[in-house]
């Protein structure tokens, strides 16, 4: 089965526990559809570079699943209805990756140096 990444965006005004719900949600139709889920990560409320209906923020959710091409649709149809979701897209990938995403590493001091950048 293919690997697939999806990132969505919820409502600023949805608390920590119904964040946690809509990823539940995305879990289990995922699963329900025969796919494994690898990797889930709540990157927190962060702001949008431009609104989006009205929002200035919004929670960020990574999911990394392996799923067949049905569940991914059907996914894709229930995160357009909902409408606590403000924005979703899903990536097929070639391989699952490494660790945590770049977005839940800690931020590098300005005095520290990249090996790249070493070089």
């Amino acid at each position: 089965m293919p690997y697939y990444e999806t990132v969505f965006i919820a409502r600023q005004d949805l608390t920590e526990s119904q964040v946690k719900d809509l990823t539940e949600t995305v879990k289990k139709i995922l699963e329900d559809q025969g796919g494994k889920i690898h990797k889930v990560e709540n990157w927190g409320l962060r702001t949008l570079a431009y609104r989006i209906k009205k929002n200035r923020k919004g929670h960020y959710v990574l999911v990394e699943s392996e799923a067949p091409g049905a569940a991914v649709i059907e996914l894709e149809r229930v995160l357009r209805l909902n409408e606590d979701v403000l924005r979703s897209l899903t990536v097929r990938e070639d391989a699952l990756s490494d660790g945590p995403s770049v977005m839940m590493e800690k931020p590098r001091d300005r005095g520290e140096r990249d090996e790249r950048e070493a070089a």
